[in-house]
């Protein structure tokens, strides 16, 4: 007993005295509100890899610090992060007392972002909706510019398009195969549910995944890391939805160990923000976790989200001019009632097991695999042997009437090219138009017939003889099946070193076809193809000829896209007092085969059956070094090199009608560098980023109607076909992206703080890509190849479209104590430009077809051309946002409510647009830009105007 007690003074006195040398460092967390303390908050000192979590009291503490100067980070999310600077000495302790953390406001915000983009708005059944959903988990003061304020003119980070970056939901990847894009609505509405977030920037390293040149979003569902409680909110706004209702409830982890989490939405609205534009949707989400033992969790996430929503046109500005900015084309009255004939509708549900395995104290491997099934569909109204049902059809427009030219195209002889007069504008030959045509006979002069006439196409089909329908309702619909799983392995190999290593497998089946939705008061459609040249081509399926269709069937086009995706990544991160760098490789191999169920007349032997299958393998490397001047200053510099398989969209060019691949397609390759400096102050928060990024060999594909394309008919005695639907394929797309960002948050008092932001980037084409056009009118000629190769198209050094190049941010936010807040933020966008045709700056657009000889038009000129294809930029415009927010504590339930009013002043500005490409020849671009209210002007996309959303919510 005596030894006993001897050797235990000995140790207390070793211990006393190892205390006495090594400084510590503690504190305790608590909401600002309930005052109720904050469990699993992570404390971190900024200059090491030291990190701790809070207990069930809300307790932190480093049991062993560096002497010296440190930054200490307090975060949790939901929350906003505190820094404190403080100073380590030896042999003491350091408690920094109650910490109080506040609500995090932009989780507010987050419910009232906008994420639908002009490629969201189009017909595909892509997800492709904007990139302002992979910041929403950061709280960086450029990247929230950059989500809530920028977000409304359809900015994008460093001009990347979301498929550069990784959305992950638990480990697992949600970009879509076919698009490479992720489908935001797939979880739309559960903001309560999908707030665990963690977010990297750029090619910054993931314990995740190898990821994109964009960033890495992972969001966690684990129903452990929910805060216990529930929440009830009730919003309303004027954007694309007018109402939404939404309850949470997290039970935390009860003694049996068992958590759960559910959470349920619905958004609704008659019309929207636009005209005619219905929303709907719900959403429900499930989450329940069992831990089995201090080693085994599994983890079992359900997420359903419906959405239907009506679309609204891109319109020229002769539409916008009759019809005002809300204009939408898409929608007509039924029955007394809004009928929008352009509804997207998605409901892909997913279902996800997870287990995490803690191996040892230092090495845990989370394994998951999912389920994803549903259907994505985009409506709209097809037609046969009639008139355009299209309001804004360009016959219906005086644009048409007031462009029409005599048959000698208004000029005096074609032959002779000096008997060109010159005359309007620029030397602009004056149009010499048809005396006969009235802009008086547009039908859309008329108020009355400015939107889709249903009742008319009703009638229509009454009227036909044994009732077959001449108008139908139909959607091109994506029923998609994906298998997914993925092991995810973490290790601290020693103090230093850390390993970060996984390994995914995907498998998708996507059936593809054309549903037909209402026959419109008809009995059945004839499934026939009225643009056919014989009794082959108008058959939609050869093997079925004179087919009839109902509501329900599948017609017009119907096939399989098949999909195997396999990557593996490892990576090592090194984390030191002065410097910190990982290194990362991956690999990756892309499968892909499409499979026919119809053999189309056009293309009877290459649409029914199997394509060939293509294969891709790619590799990726990046590394990057981080300089810890002190905890206060940092250096880092990041850099990578990798490949990218083109994606399915881009792999078959015209994948509805054959089984056509890109020939040459190759990877894309992607180069990325960005080097920045960190300031990381108590009051003072900066960070200002220079970036640089290429992508070379990208594809990309579109669908279009054009006159003056010239397609050789074999025939050197007759002029070439020059009016046709093509589906145009540009290949080997080099893009540079150069730039910086800036983003800084100075606290300048305890209540205000303000913000500032900035984004200066030149975003350009690098080279001259190739154009090909699949012209379906030769598919079935077997002399000729129904893929034209039109060479280079001059596209170097135009800008890259669709987002503001440059861009400014600033405000000032004021928070009382009593728990109020109210702030404000000027916006400033610039240089931003309309989407190009590449057909026209091929050698194409000046070929006269009436030439044998392929001879230029006699009457075009380099500076008539230069003025012609000049890259239309928009008008820069400046923003005004307001926010604002309160809460109160009434017993255990906090209750509040946000909220914030866009575009104050009510500005009108075009997020984007296109140049429309059917006068894809000099001659004909000319007339109609001639004619001073040209046909076939560009059409445009607007934004919001002054909006406004409040939310109200109770916590308890």
């Amino acid at each position: 007993m005596k030894k006993l007690v001897i050797c235990t003074l000995f140790v207390m006195q070793v211990v006393f005295a190892w205390a006495q040398q090594n400084p510590s460092l503690k504190g305790t967390v608590v909401d600002s509100k309930t005052q109720k303390p904050l469990r699993n908050v992570v404390a971190t000192i900024q200059s090491t890899n030291q990190s701790t979590l809070t207990n069930f009291e809300g307790v932190f503490v480093f049991p062993l610090v560096t002497e010296g100067n440190q930054a200490v980070q307090i975060s949790s999310t939901g929350y906003t992060s505190q820094t404190f600077a403080v100073e380590i000495k030896k042999g003491e302790t350091l408690d920094l007392g109650v910490i109080v953390l506040e609500e995090d406001i932009t989780s507010e915000q987050q419910l009232a972002l906008v994420t639908l983009t002009e490629n969201d708005l189009g017909d595909d059944n892509s997800g492709s909706e904007s990139t302002s959903g992979l910041l929403q988990a950061s709280r960086d003061a450029y990247q929230q510019a950059a989500a809530f304020n920028w977000g409304q003119a359809r900015f994008r980070v460093r001009g990347l398009d979301n498929e550069y970056g990784t959305t992950m939901i638990n480990g697992i990847v949600m970009n879509k195969l076919y698009d490479g894009r992720p489908q935001w609505s797939n979880w739309g509405g559960l903001n309560d549910a999908t707030r665990n977030q963690e977010f990297t920037m750029g090619s910054a390293p993931s314990d995740y995944t190898f990821g994109g040149i964009l960033g890495t979003q992972e969001i966690n569902t684990r129903a452990s890391h929910y805060r216990p409680g529930s929440r009830i909110s009730f919003s309303g706004t004027n954007t694309n939805y007018s109402w939404r209702a939404m309850g949470t409830h997290a039970s935390g982890m009860n003694s049996k160990g068992w958590a759960f989490v559910v959470s349920a939405s619905r958004r609704w609205a008659e019309e929207g923000y636009f005209e005619g534009s219905d929303y709907g949707a719900n959403s429900v989400f499930a989450s329940v976790e069992k831990k089995i033992n201090d080693k085994h969790s599994l983890n079992f996430t359900s997420i359903y989200a419906q959405n239907s929503r009506g679309k609204n046109s891109p319109n020229t500005d002769e539409v916008t001019s009759m019809a005002g900015v809300k204009y939408n084309s898409y929608w007509g009255w039924q029955g007394g009632k809004k009928r929008n004939s352009r509804d997207k509708d998605v409901q892909e549900p997913i279902l996800m097991l997870s287990h995490y395995w803690k191996l040892n104290e230092k090495t845990s491997l989370n394994t998951n695999v999912a389920f994803q099934t549903g259907t994505v569909g985009n409506s709209r109204i097809d037609f046969q042997g009639v008139n355009n049902p299209d309001p804004t059809y360009y016959r219906n427009l005086p644009s048409y009437y007031l462009s029409q030219y005599n048959n000698d195209a208004g000029y005096v002889n074609q032959n002779d090219p000096s008997a060109y007069l010159p005359g309007g504008l620029g030397g602009i030959l004056t149009p010499n138009l048809l005396s006969a045509s009235d802009p008086q006979d547009a039908t859309f002069l008329d108020p009355n017939k400015r939107q889709v006439d249903w009742d008319a196409m009703y009638d229509a089909n009454k009227k036909t003889d044994g009732g077959n329908s001449v108008y139908v309702l139909y959607e091109d619909r994506t029923d998609d099946t994906q298998w997914t799983a993925n092991s995810i392995l973490n290790s601290q190999l020693s103090d230093n070193i850390v390993l970060n290593a996984g390994a995914t497998f995907r498998h998708l089946k996507s059936h593809n076809h054309k549903n037909l939705l209402d026959l419109l008061g008809g009995q059945f459609y004839i499934d026939t193809n009225t643009f056919g040249n014989n009794s082959d081509q108008v058959e939609s399926d050869l093997n079925n000829p004179g087919r009839v269709v109902g509501e329900g069937d599948t017609y017009g086009y119907n096939y399989n896209l098949y999909a195997i995706a396999a990557d593996a990544f490892t990576q090592f991160k090194f984390t030191y007092r002065k410097f910190d760098f990982y290194l990362a490789q991956s690999y990756s191999r892309n499968e892909y085969q499409r499979e026919g169920l119809y053999r189309n007349g056009y293309y009877p032997a290459n649409s029914f059956g199997d394509s060939k299958k293509i294969a891709f393998d790619n590799f990726g490397f990046k590394g990057g070094l981080t300089y810890k001047l002190t905890g206060q200053h940092l250096f880092s510099v990041n850099g990578v090199r990798m490949s990218k398989a083109p994606t399915m969209r881009n792999t078959f060019p015209n994948a509805r009608v054959n089984n056509n691949i890109v020939p040459g397609l190759r990877n894309e390759i992607i180069s990325s560098a960005d080097a920045s400096y960190v300031l990381r102050m108590p009051k003072l928060k900066a960070r200002l980023t220079a970036f640089y990024s290429k992508t070379e060999n990208a594809t990309e594909t579109s669908f279009f109607f054009a006159d003056g394309v010239s397609v050789d008919d074999g025939n050197p005695d007759t002029a070439d076909e020059t009016s046709n639907f093509v589906a145009e394929t540009v290949t080997g797309i080099d893009k540079k992206n150069i730039g910086a960002e800036l983003g800084i948050e100075y606290q300048i008092t305890s209540t205000i703080k303000a913000t500032a932001a900035a984004s200066y980037g030149e975003y350009t084409y690098d080279n001259n890509p190739n154009v090909t056009l699949n012209v379906d009118a030769l598919g079935s000629n077997t002399n000729l190849a129904p893929v034209t190769n039109y060479g280079e198209a001059k596209l170097k050094d135009y800008f890259q479209p669709g987002m503001p190049q440059k861009a400014a941010s600033f405000g000032l936010e004021y928070r009382d104590p009593h728990f109020w807040w109210i702030g404000a933020n000027v916006n400033y966008l610039a240089d931003r430009y309309i989407d190009i045709a590449p057909i026209l700056r091929t050698d194409n657009f000046y070929r006269n077809p009436e030439s044998i000889n392929g001879n230029p038009f006699p009457e075009a000129t380099e500076a008539r051309a230069r003025e012609l294809l000049k890259q239309e930029k928009f008008e820069d415009l400046t923003l005004v946002n307001l926010t604002g927010g309160k809460s109160w504590k009434v017993g255990k339930q906090l209750i509040g409510f946000f909220a914030s009013v866009n575009n104050l002043f009510d500005i009108t500005y075009k997020t984007g647009g296109y140049e429309q490409a059917r006068n894809a020849s000099y001659r004909e671009l000319n007339q109609d830009a001639s004619s001073g209210n040209p046909a076939f002007a560009p059409k445009y996309f607007y934004g919001y105007g002054r909006t406004y959303f409040v939310n109200l919510y109770i916590n308890f």
